[in-house]
């Protein structure tokens, strides 16, 4: 996803389709947005987690450099494994008797910046105090809510032990194929106790993240920024809590392929208006260069959101495109105002997927085998493969 967006090409597009291929390896001469934005004057600044992985080497200290590019950034800085002492202790568990190491969740002492998004936030207030005054593009990924569900107890406090709601999926409900959701037995064992402490603990990191956000938005306020300065919030990917029975992303479930976005631009037109219109994550990179009057050095494969973020009822694409990889088997979605249309390796071949979201908008009843659909089901399968291409895999 990371990839994907930061250059502006679809995952098969730039060559990576999964979290353990860095970037720099399979594209060490790609032009990334930031970088554009650096090699045309602009001061360029990454904090936290911006690529999933960029290059494959170790630093100078002997650390294995995971999020950095030297070629995007000017500057770059990340706190991960900086918990303060204090931070380290609360109260916490694993929900999985230690099966999934990750499923772990804590409410720490301390405060904000004993934990490593709070200290990434108060470092990127020092850069926007320190170079607002000229052309600027930073980069500030928050870790939380990803696991382990890790934060600080005061927003565990939001949310009182019982208060939270389980998924309400239909009885009736049609299994998926096979590869629709990744096999956990830990999961499958989860009490209603383990549910509402993992959803509990992702919803205080959510809390916590979203707290972060909110110093960076004071300080626009406090620096005046909001005049000649382009925002996006944004997430790489959505979550499962619960849905489906999963308790994670990888899915190409609504659940997992959607994921929330705002931009700010000043003087559009629809600012603060809210829009059904179908996005894109390789979007970004057109939009930002649009804006900018920069160009890209390859040709891109989304679209800008000028005419949408001008006009919020306006639309610049029919469809969205996402994928997941299982190994050598790969599922593609397309996904209309109403359809959603999954396949399951080449043609189908490990099961095919068709949801109604005027009916079925958390897609639990797959239409594929319904007889009635067989004229859109070829449609849309004619979408997929004319947003995709040839297909990869098995």
């Amino acid at each position: 996803s990371r990839a994907s967006f930061l250059s502006g090409l679809r995952p098969d597009e730039v060559g990576i389709t999964s979290n353990t291929t860095p970037l720099r390896r399979i594209q060490p001469d790609l032009v990334t947005l930031p970088q554009l934005f650096r090699e045309n004057g602009y001061y360029t600044a990454g904090l936290g987690k911006i690529y999933h992985l960029s290059v494959d080497e170790t630093n100078d200290r002997g650390k294995k450099i995971l999020f950095e590019d030297p070629q995007s950034w000017d500057y770059f800085f990340d706190a991960l494994g900086k918990t303060t002492p204090i931070g380290k202790k609360g109260e916490g568990r694993n929900l999985t008797d230690d099966k999934v190491p990750w499923a772990n969740w804590k409410a720490t002492q301390g405060g904000d910046e004993d934990q490593p998004d709070g200290q990434i936030a108060a470092e990127m207030i020092r850069i926007l105090e320190e170079r607002h005054d000229a052309p600027f593009f930073l980069g500030y990924g928050i870790h939380k809510p990803h696991d382990p569900f890790i934060a600080p107890h005061t927003y565990f406090d939001l949310y009182p032990e019982g208060s939270t709601q389980l998924a309400d999926q239909p009885k009736d409900r049609i299994k998926p194929p096979k590869f629709a959701v990744p096999s956990e037995r830990a999961f499958a064992k989860f009490t209603d106790k383990e549910r509402s402490e993992f959803k509990r603990a992702y919803h205080a990191c959510v809390s916590f993240a979203d707290a972060q956000v909110g110093k960076l938005l004071d300080t626009m306020d406090r620096l005046e920024l909001w005049d000649n300065t382009i925002v996006i919030l944004m997430g790489d990917h959505g979550y499962h809590l619960g849905e489906h029975d999963w308790w994670n992303k990888v899915t190409l479930f609504e659940n997992g392929a959607r994921s929330p976005m705002i931009i700010w631009v000043p003087d559009a037109a629809g600012m603060g208006t809210p829009t059904d219109s179908i996005m894109e994550f390789v979007d970004l990179y057109p939009t930002l260069t649009d804006y900018t009057s920069l160009t890209a050095p390859h040709e891109l494969s989304g679209i800008s959101l000028r005419p949408i973020l001008e006009d919020p009822s306006a639309q610049t694409k029919v469809a969205a495109y996402t994928q997941v990889n299982r190994g050598a088997r790969v599922g593609r979605t397309v996904r209309t105002a109403r359809w959603r249309y999954t396949e399951w390796g080449k043609d189908g071949k490990y099961g095919i997927e068709l949801y109604d979201h005027s009916k079925d908008s958390g897609e639990y009843y797959n239409l594929a085998d319904n007889p009635e659909h067989a004229r859109l089901l070829s449609q849309m399968k004619k979408g997929l493969d004319q947003g995709f291409g040839p297909y990869n895999g098995e």
